[in-house]
């Protein structure tokens, strides 16, 4: 058994070590907020955060997240940064399919994280894992800057 602690909630789940985590998140504890994009870590659909870090859960074994905290879109609204973001996202109309969005928010929020005020070099250099096929990376780019700025307000 895997104890997996996925968005404040402990988890025993009967898998194998070598399971990326995107399934067990998707098919066992049943939260479907995390896309499936390409399976090779190069669209970023399915990012999460672990232990506060952006990371790609198509890839990442249950092993590797085993006890840590493990956070997806599905909560990133409970954490101040992650509400910011999605707000911005709302307010600017980011979204057009909105498939990759969900990974989009989760990158973006990991961003602000680590840096409340990017440039527009960080922000592309961050987010240049993620792949839209709308093509909405300016609006993007600009909801980044807003949660950012929202986040200075609050300061």
């Amino acid at each position: 058994m895997k104890t997996l602690i996925v968005n404040g909630q402990s988890h025993e789940l009967d898998v194998p070590d070598d399971m990326p985590l995107l399934w067990a998140l998707r098919d066992v504890v049943r939260l479907r907020g995390t896309k499936f994009g390409c399976g090779m870590a190069l669209c970023g659909a399915c990012t999460i955060h672990i232990d506060g870090q952006a990371m790609r859960s198509c890839v990442t074994p249950v092993s590797f997240a085993q006890g840590k905290a493990i956070t997806t879109i599905d909560a990133i609204g409970e954490d101040p940064v992650g509400r910011r973001v999605q707000e911005a996202w709302l307010d600017l109309g980011v979204a057009q399919c909105g498939y990759c969005q969900g990974g989009q928010i989760m990158s973006a929020t990991g961003l602000l994280k680590q840096n409340a005020n990017p440039t527009d070099a960080e922000i592309d250099d961050a987010m240049s894992g993620n792949l839209c096929r709308c093509g909405t990376y300016t609006r993007i780019r600009e909801a980044i800057h807003l949660a950012a700025d929202a986040g200075e307000e609050k300061a």
